[in-house]
């Protein structure tokens, strides 16, 4: 085995643990990690889509998927089960939970630095939409997928079209 040495002036950790140790995180590239949820009811050709209040954050009287943030530690699946039943009530398994797309935005309204959704398709679930979070929603329903509103969020807008024509699985949002 050949013997190279480090790299000058980089450090390198021993592994000694079953864990290696962390390295300072690099702050100025951090990424928000977001999870959303279509849920496609194929035999109907519906989704489930909510409609943020007035009070929400951003994007208000805009329809949108289920979607949330990832807390410190939180695989993204389980970003977004959790995220779904917050919101809808509905109950998916991680496991059944399939990637339909991915969007890397260069910024977001709580992103200053870009964010990364991941977007999921479930086709198995438990429960009927309703709305658990009034002060940021308006309304939970089911929607015909062929009736999409169009007064929605631009990103998940198009990942959601997308994911219903079988279209491009990454979009860019605010590259240049």
């Amino acid at each position: 085995m050949p013997n190279n040495p480090p790299d000058e002036g980089n450090t390198v950790a021993q592994q000694t643990d079953a864990q290696p140790k962390a390295l300072k995180p690099a702050l100025e590239s951090m990424t928000l990690l977001v999870a959303a949820v279509i849920v496609h009811d194929k035999a109907t050709n519906r989704v489930v889509l909510l409609q943020r209040s007035q009070n929400a954050k951003f994007a208000q009287g805009m329809w949108d998927l289920p979607v949330g943030k990832s807390e410190r530690g939180e695989p993204i699946t389980e970003t977004a089960v959790r995220e779904l039943y917050e919101e809808t009530g509905l109950t998916v398994k991680p496991e059944a939970l399939k990637v339909a797309h991915i969007i890397h935005g260069a910024w977001g309204v709580e992103a200053p630095n870009g964010f990364l959704t991941v977007v999921f398709a479930a086709h198995e679930w438990t429960g009927e939409p309703q709305n658990r979070e009034p002060r940021k929603h308006a309304q939970v329903r089911w929607v015909d997928a062929d009736a999409i509103p169009k007064k929605f969020v631009g990103t998940t807008s198009s990942a959601l079209h997308r994911y219903l024509a079988g279209g491009p699985e990454v979009s860019l949002d605010g590259w240049q």
